[in-house]
Order: C-alpha cells, then sequence, then structure tokens
C-alpha cells in the first residue's frame, strides 16, 4: 500500500508517520514536504532509515512534482496534512496561506482523480466552523463561517475535496479536529510557546482578557482518530474528532505555570488578535458511534507528558527559535 502523505515533517504529520510506521510494515509511506519554518527532520528520526520510508522535499503546488510521484511510486492513497496553519501569520500575510492550502490541494485532487486513487483523506480544523457562543456544539452539519484567511482557506479545499467527490466520485473523506498538542509542535502555538517561555523566564503573552475557549485534543489521539477514519471512513463523509476538553485560554497558561513551578507574574495581556474566535467545541459523536473511535488521554495526563517532552527535548526546541535547522536545510537542499 503506497500512501502519499503530504506535510509529514510538521507537528501533526511526522506524529502520524511515526505512529503509523511504529506499527505497521505493510505500508510504505512517500512523505513530501516543503520544509517551511514549520517542517522539521528531525521529528521524525524514529523512522530514519525504515525501508517503508522515503522523504521528498518538495512543494504540493508543483503539479509537476506530484504527478512525477503519483507516477513512480504508483500512489493509491494520499493523506494531505499540508497546510500553513498558524492564524497570525495568516492575518499578516494570506497569499501562502490560499496558496499552500487552496491551489496545493487542487494540485493533490487532480492527480489524485488521474490516477484513480483509492482513498484521499483531507486533514482540516474545525477553525473553518467561525465561533460559537457560550453554548452549543459544532456537528459535521454546522454551516462552515470562517473568520481568518487561514480558516478561509482550509474551508475553500474542504469543499474543493467535497466537490471532487460529487463531481468524479473520488473516494475522499476529511476530518476536522479541535486544537492538538503534543510533542514535536511548533513553538509558535499556543502550549508550546507558554512552555518555554515560562522555562525561559519570558512574559507568557495572552491575548485580549484570556477567556477564549477551546477543545483540545492529544496529537496521538488525533492520528488514532485519523488512521481508522483513512481506512474505514466513507467517502463523500466529515469526521470531527475531538476530546471534549474545553478550556479557557487563560487556565491553560495559568495550569502550566503551576506545573512548572512558575508564578503567575509571568502573565502579560496583549492586545486582542482581529477577529478572534472566541469559543470552539468539538461534537465527536460520529465518528465514536460510526468508527469506535474514542479518545485515550485525559487533559492533565497529556499535558504533564507535553511539558516533560519539552524539558527532555531543550535542544529541539533551541536549535528551531535559533533558526538553525532552517539554515541547515536551506544549505543541504538549495542546489537540489
Amino acid at each position: 500500500m503506497n500512501i502519499l502523505v503530504t506535510g509529514g515533517a510538521g507537528f501533526i504529520g511526522s506524529n502520524f508517520i511515526n505512529h503509523i510506521l511504529s506499527k505497521r510494515d505493510d505500508l510504505n509511506i512517500i512523505n513530501l514536504d516543503k520544509l517551511t519554518y514549520a517542517g522539521n527532520l528531525e521529528n521524525l528520526k524514529p523512522v530514519e532509515g525504515n525501508k517503508n520510508y522515503t522523504f521528498v522535499k518538495g512543494d504540493i503546488t508543483n503539479a509537476e512534482l506530484v504527478d512525477y510521484l503519483f507516477r513512480k511510486h504508483s500512489i493509491k492513497y494520499v493523506i494531505n496534512f499540508a497546510a500553513e496553519s498558524h492564524v497570525d501569520r495568516s492575518i499578516l500575510g494570506s497569499e501562502i496561506f490560499y496558496k499552500t492550502n487552496v491551489t496545493g490541494t487542487a494540485v493533490l485532487l487532480e492527480a489524485a482523480r488521474r490516477y484513480n486513487i483509492e482513498k484521499f483523506l483531507q486533514i482540516s480544523t474545525d477553525e473553518v466552523y467561525g465561533s460559537l457562543g457560550e453554548t452549543g456544539l459544532f456537528t459535521e452539519k454546522t454551516p462552515l463561517s470562517p473568520n481568518s484567511p487561514y480558516s478561509s482557506s482550509k474551508a475553500s479545499a474542504d469543499t474543493a475535496v467535497l466537490a471532487f467527490y460529487h463531481t468524479y466520485g473520488l473516494p475522499a473523506v476529511i476530518t476536522r479536529c479541535s486544537n492538538n498538542y503534543g510533542p514535536l509542535q511548533f513553538p509558535e502555538k499556543l502550549i508550546p510557546l507558554m512552555i518555554i517561555n515560562a522555562l525561559n523566564n519570558k512574559k507568557l503573552p495572552v491575548y485580549g482578557d484570556g477567556l477564549n475557549v477551546r477543545d483540545w485534543i492529544y496529537v496521538i489521539d488525533h492520528n488514532k482518530a485519523a488512521e481508522l477514519v483513512f481506512e474505514k471512513g466513507k467517502p463523500g463523509e466529515v469526521y470531527n474528532i475531538g476530546a471534549s476538553r474545553e478550556m479557557k485560554n487563560i487556565n491553560i497558561v495559568k495550569l502550566i505555570l503551576n506545573k512548572l513551578n512558575k508564578g503567575e507574574e509571568l502573565i502579560e495581556y496583549v492586545k486582542d488578535r482581529p477577529g478572534h474566535d472566541r469559543r470552539y467545541a468539538i461534537d465527536s459523536s460520529k465518528i465514536q458511534e460510526e468508527l469506535g473511535w474514542k479518545p485515550s488521554f485525559n487533559f492533565e495526563e497529556a499535558l504533564d507528558n507535553t511539558i516533560d517532552w519539552y524539558l527532555e527535548n531543550r535542544q529541539w526546541w533551541q536549535r528551531i527559535i535559533s533558526g538553525e535547522y532552517q539554515k541547515y536545510y536551506e544549505l543541504q537542499y538549495k542546489n537540489r
């Protein structure tokens, strides 16, 4: 089974590849990743030398390269993790988000259609649904109402995936997940940023009043759900993935400080992000009832695991912060 995994050097994608190749030897993973600032080959050390793993540096918007990979590796399955994903960056400059998330997905879909693949899994986000009030949950039938360039680019990609299913019969399925956290997450995201700043006794920036609510899921639970949808998900369907663990941002920040024995004087409230969604909350009953998935980690246990990982892997994030990894990749691949 030859699977093209895109964005496999990023946070969720690398965790997925490490997970699936640790338990199965009947899969061949071809990992296509551009190695942007958030892509890191160090994330994939567990699969270095694995005969079932191939890395290709490249951009999913490169139609010629994508077509070549489909032909060379007889690709019959695609799992699309590749995305520009940081909301703040999309606000500062949206073009790359639409190029990668929309155009890149379209390139993959066209290749998948031409080569009659057997499954296309689009990894998406609950942010495509917009914002909730104090009550209610996002279901798969919630209308799309994205509020940032990032979420609108992902919503556009999702509609393209469903269009290819309805128009061409492409066997495509979509997952929409709540906020992930865990090992290997790039330090710009909330939980690793707060851990690293606290360890360095730096201020912990909290947007607005800190009362924005997110639904959190451990990356391992997410990837087990994605694997299940890949294997058993029904084409043309959307599956929400969430652990039903809503937390206010400020409460997470305080919990991290407490676990690291740091004082709350490190908290610094900063100007709120434009268009900041107030609350996300996922109803994941569909995937639980139809496919039999459920989260296996509770939030505090998984947060402890995450904090321990950042404590034990200081060199990993220190080199990212210093830019050493990106400089290395640029030198390694500039003549290829």
